[in-house]
């Protein structure tokens, strides 16, 4: 498989713990394109990782895939028993023994088509549907799932902080 971008960049948030408030939050993040369709500027992608992850970011990397329909159907298939495409896969990544330089978050596989289709079925801005199902998958790394009603809401809450903070609209309210 030969990828059509490779590009890896650094972003993060500042640490609102640190009493200077000057403590700058790193996440590493590799994006690999695997079709020619429009994605976020991979910097932007980044900032929305890391304000999902807060200080949960510091030390972390988080690999991005862009997939197109058959693969995100294939893994979505494999994964999770679904035989259909899907917007956002999230693999959290197994842990890592303490004093590695870098600690794998996981892996989130996007797919810009389904993407695409939702958002203007849902008369959303491109960007902010991504921007949302960035925010998502990157909780499902972190443990947040919607499998039960409470939790679906606690995390719901949660996008809608987030999302409020980067700029964009809660995401389940109708336009």
């Amino acid at each position: 498989m030969t990828l059509l971008r490779r590009s890896r960049v650094a972003c993060g948030a500042f640490d609102a713990g640190d009493p200077k408030g000057a403590t700058f939050v790193p996440l590493s993040v590799e994006m690999q394109r695997r079709v020619r369709t429009w994605a976020p500027p991979r910097a932007d992608i980044a900032a929305w990782a890391s304000t999902a992850l807060g200080r949960r970011a510091a030390g972390r990397e988080l690999a991005i895939r862009v997939v197109g329909p058959k693969e995100s159907r294939r893994l979505n298939a494999r994964y999770r028993g679904r035989d259909k495409a899907t917007n956002v896969l999230s693999f959290p990544a197994a842990e890592l023994p303490a004093g590695a330089d870098q600690l794998p978050l996981g892996d989130l596989v996007i797919c810009p088509d389904v993407l695409r289709t939702e958002a203007r079925e849902q008369r959303k801005t491109l960007r902010a549907h991504w921007a949302h199902l960035v925010v998502h998958g990157t909780l499902h790394l972190i443990g947040y799932d919607h499998t039960q009603p409470d939790e679906a809401s606690r995390m719901e809450r949660r996008e809608i902080s987030i999302l409020r903070r980067l700029g964009f609209p809660n995401p389940y309210r109708s336009s």
